[in-house]
């Protein structure tokens, strides 16, 4: 991505150290079950935009990278902890996690991988009530998120 280029995406770590921009639409978006998305993400599963390098570009600190198979690394904000990446090593793409992003509803999965590691069948029982993420806490509090403040 050059700097002339305007992005049309752009995100970065929960405590803004490390920012991102975009400068075409992802590849393909997706979801991945498998056991090293689960550790890495410390979730039933990671959901991905795979972006091509040159479309990509960190405008704002590096991410720390840890080299979680033979073949890829993920990087990941070194202050906050925050995973942001998965990327075959010497690749062509770079896979950047959607929650990362500013704007997360612009990049919906439309794929899944590692289904035969899914957990449960499915990502919601319908059961469960939905509630807002300040009462997890059992108090409402405000979630302090920096603005984004430019790519």
């Amino acid at each position: 991505m050059t700097s002339a280029t305007k992005p049309i995406l752009t995100g970065g770590c929960q405590c803004g150290a490390v920012r991102f921009a975009l400068s075409a639409a992802p590849v393909k978006v997706s979801v991945c079950h498998c056991r090293m998305c689960q550790k890495a993400s410390g979730a039933p599963f990671a959901s991905f935009a795979d972006i091509d390098r040159a479309d990509f570009t960190w405008t704002r600190g590096k991410p720390a990278a840890f080299r979680s198979s033979s073949i890829a690394e993920r990087d990941f904000c070194a202050a906050c902890g925050t995973p942001l990446s998965f990327r075959r090593i010497d690749g062509p793409r770079i896979e950047i996690m959607t929650g990362a992003f500013d704007r997360p509803d612009r990049v919906i999965p439309t794929q899944q991988f590692g289904t035969e590691s899914r957990l449960g069948g499915r990502h919601r029982q319908p059961a469960e009530p939905d509630h807002a993420a300040e009462l997890r806490s059992g108090q409402a509090q405000r979630h302090r998120q920096p603005p984004a403040s430019g790519p």
